[in-house]
C-alpha cells in the first residue's frame, strides 16, 4: 500500500521484515553466515600477520623498518579501516549492500596482493591504509548485511560468533606465521611477502562465494523498490523450504510503515546519534574504543615486545599469540547465547 507524501519521500506499508523474521534457520542462512562473516576471518588474519611479522620487517634487506616504522604502518592500517567503514558505510546506504560487499571486498585483496610487492616504507604503509579501508568498508556492509538477512530471534548469538571468528583468524596467522617467517622454509624478505600475498588469494575465494547472495530486501524497500523487494523475500523463502528450512506460520505478520528514499540524510544519521541516542551513541563509542585501543591494538606490537624484551625468535612469535586466539573464539561460542537467554 502506497501513499505519496511529497515529490521526493512516499510512504510504504510493508510486511518484509516480519516475512524474515519468521524463517527458521537453514542452509540459505548458514552460507550467508559463511559467505559474509568470514570477513573477520580475513581482519583476524590481516592484523596478526601485521603483528608477527614486525621483527622480520625489521630485518628486510628491503624495507629495514624501525620500531617507528611499524608503528606507523599499523597506524595507516587503523586509520583506513575508520576512513573506510565511514566513507563505505555512506556508499551502503546509497549503492546498497551487495554493491559495496563486492567493491571493499576487491579493494581489500587488491591492496594486500599490493603489501607484498613494498619497496619501501612508505609504499607499505599506503598499501596498509588501503587494505584497512577495504576491512572497514566491508565492516560497515557486511554487518548491515548479516543484520538484514538474519532472523531477529538467533541474530544476537549469531553476530557474537560472527565477530569471535575474528580469532580463527588470528589463530591461522599465528600458525601461518611460524612456518612462513622461518628462515628455513623462506628467505627473510620472501615469507612475509607470501603472508599477504595468501591472504588476497583468500580474499578472491570469498569473491566468488558471494556471488548468490541477494540484495537486501530491507533496503530495497527503504529504497523505494518495493516490487524487487517482495520478489528476493519471495526467493528467499523459496530457497528457505529447499533448504530444509520451515516458515513460522504461527506468528502473525506484522506491517511497518517506512518514508522510501533514495538514501538517509546525514544531517539526520547525525541527529540520531548525537541527539535523539546520545547516550546510546557514547556507550557504544566507549566499547569499541576500549576494545580497539586497549586490546586488539596490543596484537600491532605485541611481536616487538616479545622479540625485543624478551628475546623470543621473530618465527616463534605466532606460538604466544595462539592461546589469546583460542580463548576469544570459545569466549562467543560459550557465552553468546546467554546475551539473548539473559
Amino acid at each position: 500500500m502506497l501513499e505519496t507524501s511529497s515529490a521526493h519521500a512516499r510512504r510504504i506499508e510493508t510486511d518484509i521484515p516480519a516475512r524474515l523474521d519468521r524463517l527458521t534457520w537453514s542452509r540459505f542462512h548458514t552460507l550467508v553466515v559463511i559467505a559474509l562473516g568470514i570477513t573477520w576471518i580475513l581482519d583476524g588474519l590481516e592484523v596478526t600477520i601485521a603483528g608477527s611479522i614486525a621483527g622480520a620487517l625489521e630485518k628486510s634487506p628491503v624495507l629495514r623498518f624501525s620500531a617507528a616504522d611499524v608503528g606507523l604502518a599499523s597506524g595507516c592500517y587503523l586509520v583506513g579501516a575508520v576512513a573506510g567503514a565511514l566513507y563505505f558505510g555512506w556508499l551502503t546506504d546509497r549503492l546498497g549492500r551487495k554493491k559495496l560487499f563486492f567493491i571493499t571486498l576487491a579493494l581489500y585483496l587488491t591492496a594486500t596482493a599490493a603489501t607484498a610487492f613494498s619497496w619501501n616504507v612508505w609504499s607499505f604503509c599506503f598499501f596498509r591504509l588501503l587494505t584497512g579501508a577495504g576491512i572497514g568498508g566491508e565492516y560497515s556492509a557486511i554487518n548491515s548485511t548479516i543484520q538484514e538477512l538474519i532472523p531477529a530471534r538467533y541474530r544476537g548469538h549469531t553476530d557474537l560468533a560472527i565477530n569471535g571468528s575474528f580469532w580463527v583468524g588470528a589463530a591461522i596467522g599465528a600458525l601461518a606465521s611460524v612456518v612462513l617467517l622461518n628462515p628455513a622454509y623462506f628467505a627473510i624478505d620472501i615469507g612475509w611477502r607470501v603472508a599477504f600475498f595468501i591472504g588476497a588469494v583468500l580474499g578472491l575465494v570469498i569473491l566468488f562465494m558471494r556471488m548468490w547472495i541477494p540484495e537486501s530486501p530491507r533496503w530495497l524497500a527503504i529504497h523505494g523498490r518495493e516490487e524487487a523487494a517482495e520478489r528476493d523475500v519471495a526467493d528467499i523463502e523459496k530457497r528457505i523450504l529447499a533448504g530444509g528450512g520451515t516458515i513460522d506460520q504461527s506468528t502473525p505478520l506484522t506491517t511497518i510503515t517506512i518514508t522510501a528514499r533514495t538514501h538517509t540524510p546525514l544531517a539526520q544519521v547525525f541527529d540520531q546519534l548525537f541527539r535523539v541516542h546520545r547516550t546510546r551513541s557514547l556507550v557504544a563509542l566507549a566499547l569499541m574504543s576500549a576494545q580497539a585501543f586497549f586490546y586488539n591494538a596490543i596484537f600491532f606490537t605485541y611481536a616487538l615486545v616479545l622479540t625485543r624484551f624478551y628475546a623470543v625468535p621473530a618465527d616463534s612469535v605466532g606460538w604466544y599469540i595462539l592461546p589469546f586466539a583460542i580463548g576469544n573464539v570459545l569466549g562467543p561460542l560459550v557465552l553468546g547465547r546467554f546475551f539473548d537467554t539473559i
